[in-house]
């Protein structure tokens, strides 16, 4: 196969079987509950589509959305139908036809963005994890701080933003490569803007005027097994929704009891609040850093919880020094000469701890030990989030009170997998 070949796996558009109609039917007889979807598809060059493929060129997908049907078991209840968000998007602009990375990628910035209603944000997110995220004045600002936040990650990802795309946020994202722009509106002369990126799709999703109202609402969650197998659970829905629904991170050890010494200024709480909102986003096992309303260093789906709050710590010492090479020459860090420029920005991220002295460190599930916090301590974090609960939390908070770092609790793990 040549390589051109390869290269026209990814433009085809997969031919696949699935039925216009899928029925899901939880229990038997007249307490049974069926849930009823029906099969999306878009009028792409006259013609009536579906998804592209799947993860992969060879990978079959539908889109269904949900028709009919209320599941409700024990005291939990499923979103009702006809509160669409992505499974009825209105394709303003395909110039490539969409795929089923294209929607999980907005899916998961929009199970971000539901948190963070209260000011301008945006959501850049890249294989169903952010790139980066970011609050800001004005809309232009929060994609100015979701971009560079990680500028390399952000190529080729998924951009969703909770206002109407206004033109100078689209100058913006139209000077960059994406894949995927998604908002609730867009201003008078946008979409002709963003048509000078003839392979981009752009997305109206009217229901993200509503966000805040699919807060905390639960779906089945499906997994299905090498075996054909299914796990189902309930998705996850974080409790801590407000700066006043942090726990003091406390501990008993041996009769005797742990207390943290410094509770979070209102800035950090903010920020450590924001950052837990972010994580319910971020595949586990994941530790974060932010500050400021912007997420510095985004750790995913690693093993061990020291080994990614390391690779979180790593991750942002690189992104500042290509941000600031960005900002102040106009090219990727990688591509400065060995000299005074390349030898000033190292001194300077080095001496900014990578943007992490000030910031705030957020962990989806406990400390199992100290080790795990002393990372961010080193390198000036001044506070925690963490659901807490570990047989080791004791140590945790010795550690953090030994360098004067306030912590909190959750009481919950934000685990995502």
């Amino acid at each position: 196969m040549s390589t051109r070949d390869f290269k026209a796996a990814y433009r085809t558009v997969r031919e696949e079987f699935f039925p216009e109609t899928l029925e899901m039917r939880f229990g038997e007889g007249e307490q049974g509950q069926t849930l009823r979807f029906r099969k999306v598809s878009w009028t792409i060059e006259g013609q009536r589509r579906g998804l592209r493929y799947g993860d992969n060129p060879d990978q079959e997908a539908a889109l269904y959305r949900l028709e009919a049907g209320n599941l409700v078991l024990g005291e939990v209840r499923s979103i009702a139908p006809g509160r669409y968000l992505v499974s009825d998007a209105e394709l303003l602009q395909s110039g490539k036809h969409p795929g089923k990375t294209n929607l999980t990628d907005i899916d998961s910035a929009l199970n971000i963005l539901r948190y963070l209603h209260g000011t301008p944000c945006t959501v850049i997110v890249k294989h169903n994890n952010p790139c980066g995220v970011a609050k800001g004045s004005t809309l232009a600002e929060s994609y100015r701080r979701a971009y560079l936040a990680d500028r390399i990650a952000a190529f080729g990802g998924a951009i969703a933003v909770n206002r109407e795309l206004d033109r100078e946020t689209a100058e913006a994202i139209a000077g960059q490569y994406c894949e995927v722009v998604a908002a609730p509106a867009f201003a008078d002369g946008v979409l002709d803007l963003l048509g000078r990126r003839k392979n981009l799709r752009v997305m109206r999703i009217g229901n993200m005027e509503r966000l805040a109202e699919f807060a905390g609402l639960r779906v089945p969650d499906f997994t299905s097994l090498v075996d054909g197998g299914l796990v189902v659970q309930w998705s996850f829905a974080p409790i801590t929704l407000g700066v006043e629904d942090f726990l003091p991170a406390t501990a008993t050890f041996q009769g005797h009891e742990y207390r943290i010494r410094r509770q979070p200024t209102p800035a950090e709480a903010e920020d450590l609040l924001f950052g837990w909102l972010v994580e319910s986003g971020v595949t586990s096992n994941s530790v974060i850093y932010v500050r400021d309303g912007t997420t510095v260093g985004i750790g995913t789906g690693e093993q061990d919880r020291v080994g990614v709050a390391e690779i979180a710590r790593d991750k942002a010492y690189r992104k500042l020094a290509d941000r600031l090479a960005w900002e102040r020459h106009g090219r990727p860090y990688s591509d400065l000469p060995e000299g005074r420029a390349r030898s000033a920005i190292d001194e300077e991220v080095r001496e900014r701890h990578g943007g992490l002295a000030g910031a705030c460190m957020v962990s989806d599930a406990f400390f199992p030990f100290r080790d795990g916090v002393e990372v961010g301590i080193r390198e000036g974090i001044t506070a925690v989030v963490q659901p807490g609960g570990s047989e080791r939390d004791h140590e945790v908070i010795e550690a953090c009170n030994e360098a004067g770092v306030a912590m909190v609790f959750t009481g919950q793990r934000s685990f995502r997998h």
